[in-house]
């Protein structure tokens, strides 16, 4: 079975897309932690994040793996260097480059092969995984989100710096030329603004099970 989980930054997707894999015994797949490490992988080699096929050719030469639900490069971790700001600069900019995102597309295709898996990302459900059994649109104020990421990285960023970043992501997600960020017409929406991640969550293993059941 393949669940499939869109929606904008800061909506809870990988908290509750690891929660679901957990509870079902899921394979976790995040999207975004590819380009991330993409990204970050090119940055630490001294490249230009802004030459799109420099950025490409790193990827080519990484050895990306998940492991655990957490991505790995060259078989070692590397989850918590991808949220740092020098990544998120550039992540979105490197991500709308359609030559890596059907590179990205290609290998969590692969991944998911013969597994349960649960995918999260912005375009996993219409472009990466448009026949999922299930797919999922989570959503939220922006300025709920920026609420989020500033609590979760407070360090030497302003709220409204956060906001503006998300607002400026979210402009740039909706209007790349391929995997633009939209809601499947068979999606489950789910405005994620005031529940609590357990209550997401509910929905969505309710929306599994009823799957399941038929």
């Amino acid at each position: 079975m393949i669940v499939a989980i869109d929606g904008p930054a800061g909506v809870g997707k990988s908290s509750i897309a690891k929660m679901i894999a957990e509870t079902c015994g899921f394979y976790y797949l995040n999207s975004g932690s590819f380009y991330r490490a993409y990204t970050y992988q090119h940055i630490t080699q001294g490249g230009n994040p802004l030459d799109n096929e420099a950025v490409l050719e790193t990827a080519k030469k990484t050895s990306l793996s998940v492991k655990d639900g957490q991505i790995c490069i060259e078989g070692l971790p590397v989850e918590e260097k991808l949220h740092t700001p020098s990544v998120d600069a550039f992540v979105a900019k490197v991500s709308v480059f359609p030559p890596l995102r059907s590179y990205v597309n290609t290998q969590l295709r692969e991944i998911a092969k013969g597994l349960d898996v649960i995918a999260e990302g912005r375009d996993v459900t219409t472009v990466v995984f448009p026949d999922a059994d299930l797919k999922c649109y989570f959503d939220a104020k922006p300025e709920v989100r920026a609420e989020r990421r500033f609590k979760q990285h407070p360090e030497g960023q302003s709220y409204e710096t956060v906001l503006n970043k998300i607002i400026e992501r979210d402009e740039i997600d909706r209007n790349k030329a391929v995997g633009a960020l939209k809601v499947a017409p068979d999606a489950l929406y789910i405005d994620t603004s005031y529940l609590t991640i357990g209550q997401v969550c509910e929905k969505v293993l309710s929306a599994i099970f009823a799957h399941k059941a038929k």
